[in-house]
Order: structure tokens, then C-alpha cells, then sequence
């Protein structure tokens, strides 16, 4: 697939996933595309936690995720993305580990997308659960969870497009700029 069709297919659907498990294959490939993410001086400063299995699944979600999010448990695989912020750059107050994860993750989306595989990147979540549950240290900080499955048979392919129709964006010239700043007075 294109680079550009994957980032139009892309779209969450965290509450329509298979239970269909995920070929280990796939897994691999998705977080070996995370791991090719840039960094800040190459910093690499992302980890991340993949939970498996519907008992250990259930658990986590039960005891972390608000029941809001709580249809992730259908989920084959949980990815928790994490970074320990003194592993990476901070600079004029930035500290650029959320962004680093944050563009690890849209690599593993990516390529779970062109895969055929759906995510839903969560940030309401127990981080100080996820911890204790999966043994993560102190000093690390959870940035963000997301399920990754297979969608739930006709809820993917047929709808895409519709979906894809309906999701909003801003208009081009409220978030791109040329030259200066241009914002534009609510109407």
C-alpha cells in the first residue's frame, strides 16, 4: 500500500475488533516500524509492553481502563508504549519523549493499517495500575495504550469509506500557515 493510502485508510475502531489473534509476524513488524521512528538525537527512548492472552488482557483492562475503553478486551493484543523521560531530550522546558513516542506510534499504526489491522490510541487509562500490573518501573512513564486486532468481520471493509467520509477535519487554511501566523476570527 502507498504511504499516502495508509494514512487516509487509517482510522480508529476500537469497538469493532476480532478476537481473531494476531500472527506473531505481524506483531513483530509493527513494532519493529515503531522502533524506525526518529527520535530526538536518535535518543530511541521508547519501550514498549505488548499484553496477550484473554486472561491477562481482562485483567489489565479491568483494573486500568475506564469502562469507556473497556471494549478493548476484545483485543488479541494490548500495546503499552512507554518512556522513562531522562532516557531522552528536554530542551527550553520540552520534553521531547512524548514526541518521540508519540511518532513511534503513528509508525506501528501505520503499518498495522497497511497490515489490515485496526489500533485505537488511548490515553485515559491507570497509569500507576499499568505499572503494578505489568511491573513497569517508577521512573517510566506510560504515554499511551492501544489495542491492536483484526476488524470484526464486516465492519472494516464495507464501512471504510463511509467512515473515512464522515471523519472531520479543520479546513487546510485554519491549521496551515504560510509564511506568518494567519489565524482566522471564529465566524
Amino acid at each position: 500500500m502507498e504511504t499516502m493510502k495508509v494514512i487516509q485508510t487509517r482510522c480508529s475502531l476500537k469497538s469493532q475488533l476480532s478476537e481473531k489473534p494476531i500472527e506473531p509476524e505481524k506483531l513483530k513488524q509493527v513494532l519493529d516500524a515503531a522502533c524506525l521512528a526518529p527520535s530526538a538525537r536518535n535518543m530511541q527512548p521508547w519501550r514498549f509492553v505488548v499484553v496477550e492472552g484473554q486472561k491477562q488482557i481482562e485483567a489489565f483492562v479491568a483494573a486500568a481502563v475506564p469502562e469507556v475503553n473497556a471494549m478493548i478486551k476484545q483485543a488479541p493484543v494490548i500495546v503499552v508504549a512507554c518512556a522513562r523521560p531522562g532516557d531522552d531530550v528536554a530542551h527550553d522546558g520540552k520534553e521531547y519523549y512524548l514526541y518521540d513516542v508519540g511518532m513511534a506510534m503513528e509508525n506501528l499504526v501505520l503499518a498495522a493499517t497497511d497490515l489490515g489491522l485496526v489500533t485505537h490510541m488511548m490515553t485515559n487509562f491507570n497509569e500507576a495500575e499499568i505499572r503494578k500490573i505489568l511491573k513497569i518501573p517508577e521512573e517510566v512513564r506510560v504515554v499511551v495504550i492501544t489495542p491492536l486486532a483484526y476488524p470484526k468481520a464486516g465492519s472494516y471493509a464495507e464501512s471504510s469509506k463511509e467512515r473515512l467520509g464522515q471523519r472531520t477535519r479543520k479546513p487546510f487554511g485554519e491549521v496551515a500557515y504560510f509564511g506568518q501566523w494567519q489565524e482566522q476570527e471564529p465566524a
